[in-house]
């Protein structure tokens, strides 16, 4: 009997293809770091914590590129001979507006706005010339929705979101496409270390948290797992996805249903 199952993208459709990650040593740039290699790219793994870069770029078999996306010269530095772009990179800062630092809010900009721009600027010829590229720009639900005391991290997506549109309409004529993928709270370092600071904070067990903080606006009351976040952004790079381009592809269990 034949077998009904089958794969979801040719495991090699990627060979020949050379991608860059950033924030790609831990959580969501991770995940996609592996499964960009596990499909054939050949993956440049972009982090500042040079020994998880070094050890999961001779993992999969890449290049570690160890830089600081605040500073514009390190992200000037990056390789721009690549066929994929996967922006990733981000951190966050919990405050009111009237008390958040200007330099943390500067920051954070830096990093998830002017660091993706500086690499696409520099990438983007490339594809055009070889006719072919994937930009996928790792958003939020924060790029779709507010949230009280998040204002750098909401404004910082909505303005990636932008960008991504952007690219999106200059690049169609030269067979490039530039997307982003908007989880709800995904299983990464940073979201766990907000649960357990939560959890400290008003006094409940981190599920609690989880159930009725993180997820109170979302239907399915799980986190998101890195390794669905990339799934997406494999299937975005791979065949059959030509024409989804300037397009926002929610993952956030129903949070922007409501």
């Amino acid at each position: 009997m034949q077998n009904s199952r089958t794969p979801e993208h040719d495991p090699r459709t990627l060979a020949g293809r050379t991608a860059l990650v950033t924030g790609a040593a831990s959580g969501i740039g991770l995940a996609c770091a592996e499964a960009l290699a596990a499909a054939g790219a050949r993956v440049h793994v972009v982090d500042k914590a040079g020994d998880a870069a070094e050890s999961l770029a001779k993992r999969i078999g890449g290049t570690a590129w160890v830089a600081d996306l605040s500073v514009a010269e390190e992200v000037d530095g990056l390789p721009a001979d690549v066929d994929i772009v996967v922006n990733n990179a981000g951190l966050q800062h919990v405050a009111p507006v009237h008390e958040f630092p200007p330099d943390r809010f500067a920051l954070i900009h830096r990093v998830m706005v002017e660091a993706p721009f500086r690499v696409l600027r520099r990438t983007l010829p490339g594809m055009y010339e070889r006719g072919w590229g994937r930009v996928v720009n790792i958003s939020s639900v924060h790029g779709l929705r507010a949230s009280p005391y998040k204002s750098a991290y909401v404004s910082a997506k909505h303005a990636l979101e932008g960008l991504s549109k952007v690219v999106a309409l200059e690049a169609a004529p030269h067979g490039v496409t530039s997307n982003c993928v908007s989880p709800g709270y995904v299983r990464t370092p940073l979201v766990e270390d907000q649960i357990a600071d939560q959890a400290r904070s008003h006094g409940i067990s981190e599920q609690e948290v989880v159930g009725r903080v993180l997820l109170e606006r979302s239907a399915l009351k799980s986190l998101i797992e890195p390794g669905d976040v990339a799934e997406a952004v494999l299937w975005l790079c791979g065949p059959g996805t030509a024409h989804i381009t300037g397009s926002s592809l929610t993952m956030d269990g129903g949070w922007t249903a409501n």
